[in-house]
């Protein structure tokens, strides 16, 4: 029977199932991938937080580090979106009176005057990703001074806005995972691989060391990492060697899945067949090996990267990691250790929900890659 005389539903199910056949691993990947729909919100989320740490410039409208102890504590700021039926968004300034009851420092708005907010308006100077000189912001206030009339998320007990620090942290908290991960990833594949592909002493060695590494309890681990940081190390020496440390401690999980991986392929064909034309044992486990199971490494390096996220977020907020003027999301969280500055001034824990969306695009990503990775699945 010719194509033309099938049916065609059965035209269809060929075609589609030749185009099954002749698909590469990471298109069929990919299709897989995309049917997962909180993974596909996931990646959506995680877009938007890469593009806020390469624009942090020029979404923040003030100096992170700018403080004015007469405007510490100041609450979340209203916006009003539209004055007179038009949108025109505006704030009303804000003006500092004394408490007669509690003679503490209260802010009121001035609600006979507004202070309309103008996008792309100017601002701070900086350069735009490093290379472009601007003074140009997402927002701004006309006529006045932004950091002085707008506070979108409030301040600090020092008077700095919480919002434009968030962003500044946002950056550095993710570009700090995606570093751990990344030399967390080089670690794991290599000694995992070479592991499993010599075995022997070298393999009980490894293995060992893994072990020694999973059992010490990881807050005293931490503490003593950290407490060997001299104390007159700069915000980016510091940095560094957080991430070093966090990435001493993550790679063992990963080795032990490689390890596996390469017990059970090292006895096949192809390896074997690589040996015998005379490869050299790199050549085989980077060449051969390793991309036979290249889309799990993804997947697991995904889901590894909202854990050194939090190690971070941890390591910071308990003092032992980045410090001031450093300023990510555990350094944020530090002015929240206090029960009493929560009672008075909640807003301090915004930072948390940055922490928990992160983390959680990150893991639906990480499980949709997985089961698209999975042939079984």
């Amino acid at each position: 029977m010719s194509e033309k005389t099938l049916p065609q539903d059965s035209v269809k199910t060929t075609v589609a199932e030749e185009k099954i056949a002749v698909a590469t691993q990471w298109q069929l990947m990919w299709w897989r991938f995309r049917k997962h729909k909180l993974a596909m919100i996931g990646v959506v989320v995680l877009i938007l937080f890469y593009l806020v740490v390469a624009c942090v410039d020029f979404l923040a409208y003030a100096d992170p580090n700018e403080s004015d102890a007469q405007r510490g504590l100041i609450a979340p700021q209203t916006i009003e979106w539209f004055d007179n039926g038009e949108f025109k968004p505006y704030v009303h300034p804000l003006k500092g009176t004394r408490d007669p009851k509690t003679f503490k420092r209260v802010y009121v708005p001035d609600m006979d005057t507004k202070l309309p907010i103008v996008f792309f308006g100017p601002g701070f100077s900086y350069k735009f990703l490093g290379l472009i000189e601007t003074d140009r912001h997402l927002f701004s206030v006309e006529g006045a001074d932004a950091y002085k009339t707008l506070f979108l998320f409030g301040t600090d007990v020092q008077g700095r806005d919480i919002w434009s620090r968030l962003i500044y942290g946002t950056q550095t908290s993710l570009t700090i995972g995606l570093v751990s991960v990344a030399l967390s990833l080089l670690l794991g594949v290599t000694l995992g691989g070479m592991s499993g592909y010599y075995g022997g002493v070298f393999d009980t060695f490894i293995q060992r060391i893994i072990e020694i590494l999973r059992s010490i309890p990881t807050i005293p681990l931490w503490m003593g990492l950290t407490a060997a940081l001299p104390n007159d190390w700069n915000v980016t020496q510091v940095y560094f060697a957080i991430t070093i440390i966090i990435s001493l401690i993550g790679w063992t999980e990963l080795a032990r899945v490689v390890r596996g991986r390469f017990l059970s392929l090292r006895q096949d064909d192809f390896v074997m067949a690589a040996e015998l034309l005379g490869c050299s044992k790199a050549r085989i486990i980077f060449r051969h090996m390793v991309p036979s199971f290249v889309s799990h490494i993804i997947a697991a390096t995904t889901l590894a990267i909202p854990a050194m996220i939090i190690s971070e977020t941890s390591l910071s907020f308990l003092g032992l990691g980045l410090r001031p003027p450093a300023i990510s999301w555990g350094v944020l969280l530090q002015d929240a250790q206090n029960v009493q500055a929560l009672a008075i001034s909640p807003w301090l824990l915004i930072p948390v929900l940055p922490v928990i969306v992160a983390v959680l695009a990150f893991n639906f990503t990480g499980d949709g890659l997985r089961d698209a990775a999975d042939p079984y699945g």
